[in-house]
């Protein structure tokens, strides 16, 4: 695993909303506070959330938490680095933390989403930046997102290097939040994934999502709330010990520790990671001027989609586009190794399932277009 680099965060917060003093005198002087922005607020999250920062620190590390920007020792990082960065964000799933009061969960979900992204050429995470903005700080509320976010950074060796966190009433409505992060990642020049190894006739291997990751969530808040009439703390439809919340805030799945030893494979010609637009939206990207067949059949049914989908009525080819439908990572194969791949992550205890082959016309074609 590569090195641990600085983590740092500067927690800053702007902008002025009108406001009068907590007297409702206008002609007395004004505050910060007074326009919704409380610093001291921030300072107490930062003060709960140091310890889980700095444990994600390691001898790449040149300064403490607080600086304004983050320190990385570069050298060494191999012959011929290349730094791969991915941005993204939690999106709507935010609203049903929000909405339930649970805010350890999503900075899992940024952190492994973002592996994943960088994951798919070839990357190995070094380091992470976050931005947390809220209409008013929470400083509890705050520091869970942190220690979400710097555990979920420990537990795949990456640090946590720098963030922002922003108090902007009138921006952010009371009581939600985002969360938004970028990773930055490096690979060997040689051993970049880019797609352009890929053949017509490779082989399509499809590892399991565990939910709907942090896709889909406008339509899911949509049926869940419109459609089934069912609140968050209910239990989700079919399942005996698990709340709607508890369903849907299931942490994005994160790859790295199943593929990273396969990264640099003669066999795997690309790899795609199936978030916002389902596997038409993201298998092309690695396929160029190729396409793929696939068989919906062949993906492992998981309860939340299918229930989501009929309580819905949503078409399948809309659900396909919408939700990941239970494909959370795809690797393109070169035909004489999909046995021994195939093999080695059996073999760390993954169920991996066969969704098609790459051919020569553009574009996703469904093998089973009626399933």
């Amino acid at each position: 695993m590569p090195a641990k680099l600085l983590a740092t965060v500067e927690f800053q917060s702007w902008t002025m909303s009108a406001a009068t003093s907590p007297s409702g005198s206008s002609d007395q002087g004004l505050r910060y506070r007074d326009a919704g922005v409380d610093i001291d607020a921030a300072e107490r999250a930062l003060d709960q959330s140091k310890a889980a920062i700095r444990a994600t620190f390691g001898p790449r590390v040149l300064a403490d938490v607080g600086s304004f920007g983050g320190l990385f020792r570069a050298d060494g990082l191999g012959e011929e680095p290349v730094l791969v960065a991915t941005a993204d964000g939690v999106g709507t799933k935010v609203r049903i933390a929000s909405a339930v009061g649970r805010f350890d969960t999503v900075g899992w979900d940024l952190v492994n989403h973002c592996i994943n992204d960088a994951l798919v050429q070839g990357a190995r995470p070094l380091f992470f930046l976050d931005y947390i903005g809220v209409g008013r700080l929470v400083p509890e509320q705050v520091a869970a997102l942190l220690q979400g976010l710097a555990a979920a950074c420990k537990s795949h060796g990456v640090t946590l290097l720098g963030g922002e966190t922003a108090e902007m009433p009138g921006v952010y409505p009371a009581g939600e939040f985002d969360l938004v992060g970028t990773l930055v990642g490096v690979v060997e020049r040689r051993h970049i994934l880019d797609g352009s190894r890929v053949q017509a006739g490779d082989r399509l291997l499809g590892l399991a999502s565990n939910g709907l990751h942090t896709n889909g969530y406008s339509l899911a808040r949509r049926i869940v709330e419109e459609r089934m009439g069912l609140s968050y703390d209910d239990l989700f439809p079919g399942l005996s010990d698990q709340t709607v919340a508890e369903v849907l805030l299931e942490p994005h799945r994160c790859y790295l520790p199943l593929l990273q030893e396969l990264l640099t494979h003669p066999g795997l010609h690309a790899l795609a990671h199936i978030t916002g637009g389902g596997v038409p939206g993201n298998l092309p990207r690695v396929l160029p001027g190729h396409g793929a067949e696939v068989s919906r059949t062949a993906v492992p049914e998981l309860p939340v989609f299918s229930t989501l989908v009929e309580a819905g009525a949503v078409a399948k080819d809309e659900a396909w586009r919408a939700f990941n439908m239970g494909v959370g990572m795809i690797l393109v194969v070169d035909s004489a190794s999909e046995d021994e791949i195939r093999g080695r992550l059996e073999a760390a205890g993954e169920a991996v399932f066969a969704l098609g082959q790459v051919t020569r016309t553009p574009g996703v074609q469904w093998l089973d277009a009626s399933a």
